[in-house]
Order: C-alpha cells, then structure tokens, then sequence
C-alpha cells in the first residue's frame, strides 16, 4: 500500500503558525478515501453500490507539532474488521521521520435505508479486500 502524502497548507495553522489540532481528523479522511481507493473500493463507488460509511468514532494522540509546508507522511492499516464494523489506525510521521500523529477512527457499514449492510453475502468483493488488509497480530 502507498503512503499517502499531504503538505501543511497555510490556511491550517493557527496564530503561532502550528497546525491547528482539528486538521488531522481530515487528513484521517483524506489519506482514508486514498487507501479505500488503493484497495479497488472508492467512497463514490461505494456510494454507487449504496454502501454507506459513517464514522462512529474517532480518536488521536498528538506526538509532535506540524507547521505550514511540511510533508506529511500517512500510513493507514485495517486493525479490526468484522463485517458491520471497520477499525482503522493512521501513524503520520515528518519528512524526518517522527511521529506527530496517532490515530484511530471506526466505522459501521449501512445500506440506503439506514440499516446494517451484511458485507460478506450482499458485497463479497469489497468484504474480501477489506478482510485481506487486516493487521494480523504476531
């Protein structure tokens, strides 16, 4: 899987010229919809299919400071997936390498009407991509 990659715009600092805190949960997004993409299943798609993908949860530790300019590096890795519901984590790191960023965020699969999808019998091909992604632990 590539890392996905963003640079710190202006516009997402604050007053002491530090990315302000709220713009890693979009970049979770953002580097998210890539990996989805990645793995053949891209949210437009998925919507075409009428699968939806709410959040139910998101999480983070913030290790170092970003600024205006910095290339960021994004991992994402599937940590839980059981059909209904999707765990994810995002390790970002700097140019350097340091880690400045730890997230989580989770997510329920539902149909058009609102209601739990059934993965495994209504949508095969993207259950077995997203079954194939998960970490397993050593």
């Amino acid at each position: 899987m590539e890392t996905y990659r963003h640079i710190v715009q202006y516009y997402e600092t604050d007053m002491m010229g530090i990315t302000h805190h709220a713009n890693y949960i979009r970049w979770m997004e953002e580097a998210r919809i890539d990996y989805l993409s990645q793995i053949g299943f891209s949210y437009a798609e998925m919507e075409k299919m009428g699968i939806l993908v709410p959040v139910v949860s998101v999480g983070g530790r913030y290790r170092r400071p970003t600024t205006f300019s910095d290339d960021i590096a994004i991992d994402v890795a599937v940590t839980e997936f059981t059909g209904v519901r999707l765990k994810l984590s995002y390790l970002m790191k700097n140019k350097d390498g340091k880690t400045v960023f730890e997230g989580t965020s989770e997510h329920a699969f539902l149909n058009r009407e609102g209601r739990p999808a059934r993965m495994k019998t209504e949508y095969p091909e993207l259950y077995a991509a997203l079954n194939d992604q998960l970490v397993k632990e050593e």
